[in-house]
């Protein structure tokens, strides 16, 4: 059974596992190896932790985390959404998103926003997310990679 919930202090580690996990296995060939191990260095108390006090969600799979994603209100953003390797194409992803999206809408948010990794521009298009121009994301450890900024309006969904 899949199931959503609030992630706590204590999911810090196994939502940065999963997200370096993530990243290792689906980024290969749109970033270099070099710039994936840079990317996921480190450990979950070097920051990734401060995370969860967002709205941060792990999706679960018969109460295991298999997946995460994060509404960061301050920027109307949606980040942080990746999905074990053994559970991609199960549409995880793509619940979580919704999830997501359902809670912006909620909290009277209209359009969101997202960096897509060049290999999930895609997938985001196929969401509903608009955007095709290259840019570079400059994360909180000083690593610059490729992205494509991406918009969605929300209140047109229903």
């Amino acid at each position: 059974m899949f199931e959503i919930r609030r992630a706590t202090l204590a999911d810090a580690q196994t939502a940065f596992d999963i997200r370096l996990l993530a990243i290792r296995s689906r980024c290969i060939g749109a970033y270099t190896t070099e710039q994936m191990m840079l990317w996921t260095r480190g450990a979950a108390e070097d920051g990734y932790d401060a995370l969860i006090d967002k709205h941060f969600y792990l999706g679960c799979v018969d109460g295991e985390p298999v997946a995460t994603g994060m509404l960061d209100l301050a920027n109307n953003e949606i980040g942080a959404l990746f999905v074990l390797p053994g559970f991609t194409g199960r549409g995880i992803g793509k619940q979580v998103l919704a999830y997501l999206e359902a809670l912006a809408r909620e909290l009277g948010i209209e359009d969101v926003i997202l960096d897509a990794t060049l290999n999930a521009a895609d997938f985001y298009r196929r969401c509903g997310y608009v955007g095709s121009e290259q840019a570079i994301y400059h994360s909180p450890s000083g690593l610059q990679l490729a992205c494509i900024p991406m918009r969605k309006h929300l209140n047109s969904l229903r």
